[in-house]
């Protein structure tokens, strides 16, 4: 039948980025389905289970089972899994800037610049800015009470100085940019200009998760991360506003009884 729509299942890992699936399958208007996995409690690694899932055994996981009965698709990578489901479901279009300037289209150099931003940052969060947020919850762990107490001042030591060399600079670097994209994109609003894209959505869990432990990552200019950086922390607090956000949420509390945007 020409109505019937494709089976979309999401693994879904707590305190991942798989949450940012589940936002863009409410923005696409689909019906699918969510497998919930939990990290363990004491390590905070995902479980084993997850690995029949993927070989790499990391969550978001996207299966898609097309409408005519054909093999499941099994989407991994996040900014892969956006590119298809965008690429693939109608609402997908208004989640992506459009690509060409009139009377450019196909030219070197024909792209508008919110089709520009759109393709860098789809690259840039999982490729750039992950690392640094991941590398730096890493490094809070060697000063947390997780380590043995007589030989955590040593351990502190390294992270802080490790923290100071590497994390900082870094950090600094990252927000600043995303800070000058929200500054220079047409509109402002969004971080590629006045509409929601899904670039937005690939952006809002770990921008959400960390903003509170950016003052740990270092001394910023004028004294915190929030003042520094004003316009990135105001997006913050739209991206928390949108419809599509909270709904992605409620489905977790529903499934799941609880959800908490956390590193």
């Amino acid at each position: 039948m020409a109505d019937e729509q494709p089976q979309v299942k999401l693994y879904w890992l707590n305190q991942s980025r798989a949450q940012n699936i589940v936002w863009l399958l409410e923005e696409l208007g689909i019906k699918y389905d969510v497998q919930v996995f939990h990290r363990n409690k004491q390590t905070m690694l995902a479980p084993k289970e997850l690995q029949e899932v993927h070989p790499l055994g990391k969550s978001p996981v996207v299966e898609v089972t097309p409408p005519n009965g054909g093999d499941p698709i099994r989407l991994a990578e996040s900014g892969f899994i956006v590119q298809y489901l965008t690429d693939h479901f109608p609402a997908g279009a208004r989640l992506v800037p459009t690509r060409w300037k009139p009377g450019r289209e196909n030219t070197v150099g024909g792209e508008t610049d919110e089709w520009m931003r759109y393709t860098y940052l789809l690259h840039y969060v999982e490729g750039s800015f992950l690392p640094v947020l991941s590398m730096s919850l890493i490094l809070s762990v060697l000063k947390s009470n997780k380590v043995p107490f007589f030989i955590r001042p040593i351990t502190s030591m390294v992270a802080d100085q490790i923290i100071g060399m590497v994390v900082t600079p870094n950090a600094k670097r990252h927000l600043g940019m995303l800070e000058k994209f929200l500054e220079t994109g047409p509109g402002g609003r969004y971080i590629c200009g006045e509409s929601l894209t899904a670039v937005d959505i690939l952006l809002s869990y770990a921008l959400i998760a960390a903003e509170d432990r950016f003052d740990g990552m270092g001394k910023f200019d004028r004294g915190s991360a929030k003042e520094t950086y004003p316009k990135l922390f105001d997006y913050i607090n739209r991206l928390k506003e949108e419809p599509g956000y909270k709904r992605s949420t409620d489905k977790i509390r529903e499934i799941d009884g609880d959800f908490k945007a956390t590193l």
